[in-house]
Formats: C-alpha cells, sequence, structure tokens
C-alpha cells in the first residue's frame, strides 16, 4: 500500500525515472548491498540525468537546425585550409563565454553550415538558448514585423538567444531596408552574446551585397570585432560525393 502511495506521488511530482527505478534501488537496500542515502542519491542521479537529456532533446529540436551533424563527422582531411584544433576548440563553446563571434567564409559546398550546424548542436545540448536561421529568412522575418510595427519585439526575439546562427548571407541580395534591419539586430547583440555567420562572400564584397558600403562596415565592425574567422577555400563535398557517385555507377556497370 505504501509503496503504492510512494509510486504515485513520485508520478504526480513527475519524477519518472525514480519511478521506475525505486523497485531496484529497495531490493539493493534489502539485500545490504546499498545504503538507503545512497539508493537515494543515485534515483536523483538518474531523473537529473533524464530531465537533462530530455531538455537538450527539446533544445535541439526548437534551434531550427537543417540536420544533425558533429564535428566528428567533418571530413577535416578533405579540407586542408581549415585549422582543426581551433574548429574543435569551438565545441567547447569557450567563445559563447567570451561573447564572440564565429564566421565561416568560403564557397558553397565546402562545409560551413556543416560547423555551425555542430557548434549550435553541442550548445543547444549544453541548454544554451541556440536558433539557426537562413540570412533570407531572417531578413522576411524582420520585414515582416516592420511592416507590422513589432520589429521591437522581433529584435528582442532573436536578441535572446545566447547564440544565433545566420547562414548563408550573400547567397542572395539584400536591399538597403534589409540591410538596416539586419544591422539593427547585430547591434543589439555587439558585445552581449554569440553569432555565428555562415557566407561566401569575401568580406571587401558585402558592401555590393548590402548595396550600401556604410551599413555593410557598421555591420562587419561589430561582427569583427570580438570574433574567429575560418576561410575555407577547399573544394565541395557536394561535388566530391557527385562524382565518387558516378564513379561508383561506372564501375558498377563496367
Amino acid at each position: 500500500m505504501i509503496y503504492n502511495e510512494v509510486i504515485n506521488n513520485l508520478q504526480k511530482l513527475k519524477l519518472d525515472k525514480m519511478s521506475t527505478y525505486l523497485s531496484t534501488y529497495l531490493d539493493e537496500i534489502n539485500k545490504n548491498n546499498i545504503s538507503f542515502i545512497d539508493a537515494l542519491y543515485e534515483l536523483t542521479n538518474k531523473e537529473i540525468e533524464f530531465k537533462e537529456q530530455r531538455a537538450s532533446e527539446f533544445n535541439i529540436k526548437v534551434a531550427g537546425f537543417p540536420f544533425k551533424r558533429t564535428l566528428n563527422e567533418f571530413d577535416f582531411e578533405f579540407q586542408p585550409s581549415i585549422n582543426k584544433k581551433e574548429v574543435m576548440d569551438l565545441s567547447t563553446l569557450r567563445f559563447i563565454e567570451e561573447k564572440k563571434n564565429v564566421l565561416l567564409v568560403g564557397s558553397s559546398g565546402v562545409g560551413k553550415t556543416h560547423i555551425a550546424t555542430a557548434i549550435g548542436i553541442e550548445a543547444a545540448k549544453k541548454r544554451i538558448s541556440t536558433y539557426f536561421i537562413s540570412c533570407h529568412d531572417l531578413i522576411t522575418k524582420l520585414n515582416i514585423a516592420h511592416q507590422e510595427n513589432r520589429l521591437k519585439d522581433a529584435l528582442k526575439t532573436f536578441n535572446k538567444y545566447k547564440l544565433l546562427i545566420i547562414d548563408e548571407i550573400g547567397y542572395l541580395p539584400v536591399d538597403k531596408n534589409g540591410a538596416n534591419l539586419l544591422f539593427q539586430l547585430i547591434a543589439k547583440r555587439y558585445e552581449k552574446s554569440s553569432t555565428i555567420i555562415t557566407t561566401n562572400q569575401v568580406f571587401s564584397k558585402w558592401g555590393e551585397l548590402f548595396n550600401d558600403n556604410i551599413l555593410a562596415n557598421a555591420i562587419l565592425d561589430r561582427l569583427l570585432h570580438h570574433s574567429y574567422v575560418f576561410n575555407i577555400t577547399g573544394e565541395s563535398y557536394r561535388i566530391k560525393d557527385m562524382i565518387l557517385k558516378m564513379e561508383n555507377i561506372n564501375n558498377s556497370s563496367g
């Protein structure tokens, strides 16, 4: 009777793992294999681990990542222009504590989004508020908010993330109004939180990209002031995979 009451209480308190393992640890106590306090310690640890794991999975789910990748899956040998130690150090998330930015520059397919996503997933696992969004989608959302007189709220929403990943700057043109909205967000985050940028455009081309040299320089000034910059000059993974696929087809047909 009391055991059932305890189980019910644990379930009402949403202590699911303690409820699941209670019987096992009671057996260990009765066999004198473990003390009551040790059993309680183990049970609470299992509950904490379960809740942290669930919170991590939720954070990853709502962060908007395009896929799940890790840095261990990245082929550093294919991209020798990247310093592996420096990139792996980013996974310690030290740069977030330092409120520094990360800028990944390189042509399409060299692995910029893979690296950015892998770092973001590490942050989300640690329950650091993280959000991933393409530059085009970000500016579209800010433009709509501006038109609906709720820009302040939209900027506040994007500014709340300790890590914001803005993907694909430079893949689509940005008008002056869009550049101004992006500048407002970057300015609000400056020296307060970290931003990861991926871009296929060298910084000297950002004036053309944003149709405004002054705005482009203002954005870059705040992004680059406290930052880690990685210039990736290797070949495209997608082209490599396509070549391998074609070679396999030719070999099998031959």
